[in-house]
């Protein structure tokens, strides 16, 4: 159970903002979204590879 902690005076949005924030770290729609369509493990092995690279390349640059 995700819990906001609002504050006195605290703006309502601004709690919404942050329980929005919250519940997308957890990750739960994008589950949700991965379940509806079943992915070969090597469909997931292959995405997990082009983001490594993607990822790594990134880095690269920044240096």
């Amino acid at each position: 159970m995700i819990i906001v902690p609002v504050k006195e005076g605290e703006n309502i949005e601004r709690a919404l903002k942050k329980f929005k924030r919250k519940f997308e770290k957890t990750g739960v729609v994008k589950e949700l979204r991965a379940r509806q369509a079943f992915r070969k493990p090597s469909e997931n092995k292959r995405e997990e590879y082009k983001k490594a690279v993607y990822v790594q390349k990134l880095q690269q640059k920044e240096e």
